[in-house]
């Protein structure tokens, strides 16, 4: 049961929007693409922390379009979406260099989901890299410059991103060496 009500020109532009990628990109089979469309319509209800109650904030009505929207899929790689934003702005702003080897972790990211190529990223937007512990002066400096992705997108002045935490790479394990002492016992980020 989705909790949107459908609606028929979302619908309709996003039949469109699939379409139009599935003629561009003619081997991607139809399961390998999900799209959740969501709008809200003015006035937009706002939940920040005690704005309104979440039972008032689930009485406004969403309109909505889903495509796979009801089949579980596992979202932990949403991160790296805002990674290839991140390296998009970067690139465009001369932030970074244009390489092979970056476009190809790039891709690697996205399309394979790879968690190494997600590290490799990560290392190239922060000028960060993992490692052994660091003592406290480093170890203050690493965590600034870890963080730059999240002053990006909390520059952005959206209240979404207000309390974003994209600041650390993806991995099947866990994390080893400096960035240990930046995982909680909850499972959470703790760098500040």
């Amino acid at each position: 049961m989705v909790f949107y009500q459908p609606d028929g020109s979302l619908a309709a532009r996003a039949q469109t929007i699939l379409d139009e990628t599935w003629a561009k990109f003619p081997w991607l089979v139809r399961n390998q693409l999900a799209l959740t469309w969501l709008v809200y319509d003015p006035p937009f209800p706002v939940n920040t922390g005690g704005a309104i109650a979440s039972h008032e904030f689930w009485n406004y009505p969403v309109r909505g379009f889903g495509y796979r929207g009801l089949e579980p899929i596992y979202p932990a790689s949403v991160v790296k979406l805002f990674y290839l934003v991140a390296c998009h702005e970067w690139l465009e702003k001369s932030m970074i260099s244009e390489s092979k080897e970056l476009r190809r972790a790039m891709q690697d990211m996205i399309v394979e989901s790879s968690n190494d190529a997600t590290g490799y990223v990560v290392d190239v937007l922060t000028g960060t890299t993992s490692g052994p512990e660091l003592s406290p002066g480093p170890f203050e400096t690493w965590k600034a410059q870890r963080n730059i992705i999240n002053r990006y997108f909390q520059g952005l002045g959206w209240v979404e991103l207000e309390s974003i935490n994209v600041n650390q790479k993806t991995w099947c394990d866990g994390p080893y060496g400096r960035r240990m002492p930046l995982w909680d016992l909850c499972g959470k980020i703790a760098i500040s």
